[in-house]
């Protein structure tokens, strides 16, 4: 049976396509409850949600390659320290913590790392970043609204503050290695846009709105399930 991976991964957007298709999905974030891998296997839970550190998860993912041939690795390490948008602030975290941006460059190393390992396909995804000058350039960018067609007209994100069929802009970088870059299918963007008004609502630090920020756009993950199969 085939399975996929989904790293630094809450809301698993990302592989919906793939359990839907009959994928043995397994997504890994702090966040999750904490369950065993064979409980839940057992139980037939479709997608796995596995828990603890991204330090943790080599021995877990090991037990995963020797049960199923796993056809991607997707990985979305948090970009707080990161994202270029908060160049301002990385002064005073530099000061706090010397080795601040080598644990976070650690997470996106971490996920690549993985994926060489078992020689699996990865994409890794982040906002315009210090990954660029850390690691290298990404092989990709696309704005959700590019890959928008390939929803139903009308479609809702289940949250309800996102624009419908991702008619939003949020310029998001692609790091790869044997990923197939799925064809575009844009839909238009509202007149007189100048900028994506639910990230008016989307601000601060709270683990809530920092979920749905990072939320993969579900076009965009449909999009990349058809171009990968």
């Amino acid at each position: 049976m085939e399975a996929v991976i989904s790293l630094f991964d809450l809301t698993g957007a990302m592989i919906e396509p793939w359990k839907d298709a009959g994928y043995q999905t397994f997504i890994f974030d702090i966040q999750h409850p904490t369950e065993s891998l064979l409980d839940q296997l057992e139980n037939q839970a479709n997608p796995v949600k596995i828990s603890g550190d991204y330090t943790e998860w080599s021995d877990t993912i090991n037990q995963i390659s020797q049960i199923y041939n796993i056809k991607i690795l997707f990985g979305f390490p948090p970009c707080t320290d990161l994202a270029v948008s908060g160049a301002r602030h990385f002064s005073k975290k530099l000061d706090a913590d010397p080795l601040y941006r080598q644990k976070a460059m650690d997470m996106v190393y971490a996920c690549k790392d993985i994926a060489n390992t078992y020689d699996i396909p990865y994409m890794i995804e982040n906002p315009v970043s210090v990954i660029s000058s850390e690691w290298r350039k990404p092989d990709y960018i696309f704005h959700p609204y590019e890959y928008g067609g390939y929803l139903p007209k009308g479609y809702k994100s289940p949250y309800d503050i996102m624009p419908e069929q991702d008619a939003y802009t949020k310029k998001t970088c692609l790091w790869t290695n044997g990923f197939n870059m799925p064809d575009k299918l844009e839909v238009a963007l509202p007149k007189d846009y100048t900028y994506s008004p639910h990230f008016l609502k989307l601000g601060g630090k709270s683990i809530r709105t920092k979920n749905i920020r990072s939320a993969t756009p579900r076009g965009f993950a449909l999009a990349v399930y058809q171009a990968n199969d």
